[in-house]
């Protein structure tokens, strides 16, 4: 019998012993220590997980290939022709619907921003270990499908129904549990007419890493919700234990917290870096003159209502102009702000709120697991003397 950093496995050679587990393959989450760089792990994590090119937020709607990316497990192997949708738990009628019945039923097309609730990860102190994110896990897309209300009526809901449970055809391990995707949503969550079963997007069949052929549209919810490759709905009458609602996506500040969990999107603005940038650090250089600064604004609890900017790393801050919210209430909104750039070095950020009072934070929002960090984004500009 042979130890790998501290756990028992099975020698070659077939000798006797307790040998591996599923729970080998993965280890505990934890903090970085103060000087620790990101790791082979985290990089490959960050090579398959991509994030919106901050240039591309002047699309109003995100092209499918640099809208945010994040797959927790693989990109399933799923044949759009035989995939079917189960519908069953406490329902009175379980159904079994496949795509092409779910086309004939009524086709809504929404314009939802989605954002990874890790958003904002990297830049914590201390920095949870995990999918290494900046401030660019967004992006806004065009989501066709047919509501899910409908299909949960038709099924007929219990009426001690409390969770929806939706899982996903990619399958892996994360911290020891061997799992499905699996989320929940409560009940009146789900029974929101705006929630969708979305097979287009932009106008155009889901890409594979995209969800592909259907996936879960929860407008106002952090990416988490959005369960892709959806194969099954399970209605239950008692609250959802399964690890990405009960371990994974909790707000907590140590590891004993049984914390609360992640759900709606929390307000944020972004800049459009101007001038151009640094191979390296993506410091911009910035002519000196006349400059529109703009980005984009947006929260999954209200309508975002102001946007400020500044130019002076927050010392100072002015009020910037709304473009008309002509995309829905859960679409971003753009914005912009005029600025005359003299000679100097400059840090630019924008900061959002919304109808419901909620305010971006100067200061960072830690939690053990980086979630719903919507800290200021910080733009470091040089405008040199010409």
């Amino acid at each position: 019998m042979t130890t790998l950093d501290n756990r028992t496995t099975s020698r070659a050679d077939g000798a006797e012993g307790s040998g591996p587990t599923v729970a080998d393959v993965s280890d505990r989450s934890r903090l970085a220590a103060p000087d620790e760089a990101i790791s082979a792990e985290e990089l490959q994590l960050a090579a398959r997980n991509h994030g919106i090119p901050l240039e591309a937020l002047r699309y109003d709607v995100t092209p499918a290939g640099l809208h945010y990316l994040l797959i927790h497990y693989d990109i399933p192997e799923v044949d759009a022709a035989t995939h079917a949708l189960t519908i069953g738990g406490a329902v009175d009628r379980p159904l079994t619907v496949s795509l092409a019945d779910l086309r004939e039923r009524p086709r809504v097309t929404r314009q939802v921003t989605l954002e990874c609730a890790g958003n904002g990860r990297a830049l914590l102190h201390p920095r949870p270990v995990s999918q290494p994110w900046l401030v660019e896990a967004v992006g806004n897309a065009e989501w066709t499908g047919t509501p899910l209300a409908p299909l949960l009526r038709e099924a007929g809901l219990g009426p001690d129904a409390v969770d929806v449970v939706f899982t996903g055809a990619d399958h892996g391990v994360e911290r020891g549990v061997e799992q499905d995707y699996q989320r929940a949503l409560p009940v009146a969550d789900a029974l929101r007419e705006e929630v969708l079963l979305a097979y287009e997007m932009n106008g155009a069949p889901l890409l594979p890493q995209h969800g592909a052929p259907l996936r879960l549209i929860v407008p106002g919810w952090y990416g988490m919700a959005h369960v892709k490759w959806l194969h099954s709905i399970e209605v239950r009458t008692e609250p959802f234990e399964g690890y990405q609602n009960a371990v994974a996506y909790r707000v907590r500040q140590d590891a004993d917290d049984p914390g609360v969990p992640v759900t709606r999107i929390e307000p944020r603005a972004l800049v459009r870096p101007p001038g151009f940038p640094d191979f390296m650090s993506r410091r911009r250089v910035l002519r000196p003159g006349p400059c529109t600064i703009d980005g984009r604004a947006w929260s999954g609890h209200a309508p975002v209502v102001a946007v400020e900017v500044t130019t002076d790393g927050g010392e100072s801050w002015a009020s910037a102009e709304l473009d008309p919210a002509d995309s829905g209430d859960f679409a971003w909104r753009r914005w912009r702000y005029e600025w005359t750039a003299t000679p100097g070095r400059y840090v630019l950020g924008a900061r959002a709120t919304d109808a419901s009072g909620r305010t971006q934070p100067v200061e960072q929002p830690w939690n053990r697991g980086g979630f719903a960090n919507n800290l200021v984004q910080r733009v470091e500009v040089v405008v040199p003397a010409e």
